[in-house]
């Protein structure tokens, strides 16, 4: 019960952040966004370590996070420009069901079947993810070809590879492994943002933005990983794929962005695959 309540809560603010941080890309670009949302989330960890003065994880835990930040953060590139193409009715269901599915598959392998009315939950979960991710203008009949799947399927195969390493890498700590993998990220960015010439800070509306965005992605990381601690890396990653709910409601309720059926469907199904996962 614990880890699932820590999957619920990461999916929470997760889907906080990127609401915060959608903005952020819709006035002051997306890779500038990303960056400055990885950046400053940096500083919550000093505060957080400076309080909790967790002692420092081995070498193995640190090579584990900061490939997993390196990685997700590929695959937020990957997720952009696959946006960026004119994919993002499919971009964000693809790539959340990809990133949900891997660590199922990990967790299986590693920590043996986790039960019949657990993988009913999950499937649940997954028909859950693409249901919300369907916007107003989503096309009921898509002609896909493997080429338009391309970049979602691949940053959903980095988003289900961090979930992985840093469960892997988290055993024994949980800020040091942020800050790994966020020092990793961030380096990244830093170079992509500057080819993009987005290395300016936000100014106006936004800037505060920037630390909504920060604080609810590594309040999501948090509390993904303290998941992941109680329990099993399944349930973890599964729960925190539910992100895009978080974010729907919080678009409807001060965007005033209607949800449509689809999206109120989706997220009464999460609500029964929680009760499933639960059982």
């Amino acid at each position: 019960m614990l880890s699932i309540l820590f999957g619920l809560f990461s999916a929470l603010t997760w889907g906080a952040g990127d609401f915060a941080g959608g903005i952020i890309s819709r006035r002051a670009g997306v890779y500038r966004a990303a960056f400055y949302g990885e950046f400053t989330g940096l500083f919550f960890l000093a505060i957080m370590l400076a309080v909790v003065r967790e002692p420092m994880p081995g070498g193995p835990a640190w090579a584990w996070c900061a490939c997993a930040g390196a990685i997700g953060c590929v695959g937020l590139l990957l997720l952009f420009k696959s946006m960026v193409d004119g994919q993002m009715s499919v971009a964000a269901p693809v790539s959340a069901l990809m990133a949900a599915v891997l660590p199922v598959i990990a967790s299986t392998l590693t920590e043996g079947l986790p039960g019949l009315t657990k993988y009913l939950g999950f499937a649940m979960a997954l028909v859950a993810i693409w249901l919300i991710s369907q916007g107003e203008g989503h096309q009921k009949k898509l002609h896909l070809h493997l080429a338009d799947l391309r970049l979602p399927l691949l940053a959903g195969v980095c988003f289900g590879v961090y979930f992985i390493l840093m469960h892997q890498g988290s055993r024994t700590a949980t800020i040091w492994p942020m800050i790994f993998a966020r020092v990793a990220g961030a380096i990244l960015l830093f170079f992509f943002a500057a080819a993009n010439h987005q290395l300016k800070w936000p100014v106006g509306q936004v800037a505060p933005l920037v630390f909504l965005n920060a604080a609810g992605d590594i309040a999501g990381n948090t509390f993904y990983i303290l998941s992941g601690q109680a329990g099993r890396l399944d349930v973890a990653a599964v729960l925190g794929s539910l992100y895009p709910g978080t974010t729907v409601l919080l678009a409807g309720l001060i965007l005033h962005e209607r949800l449509n059926r689809s999206q109120w469907a989706g997220i009464f199904t999460a609500l029964a695959a929680i009760v499933l996962m639960t059982i």
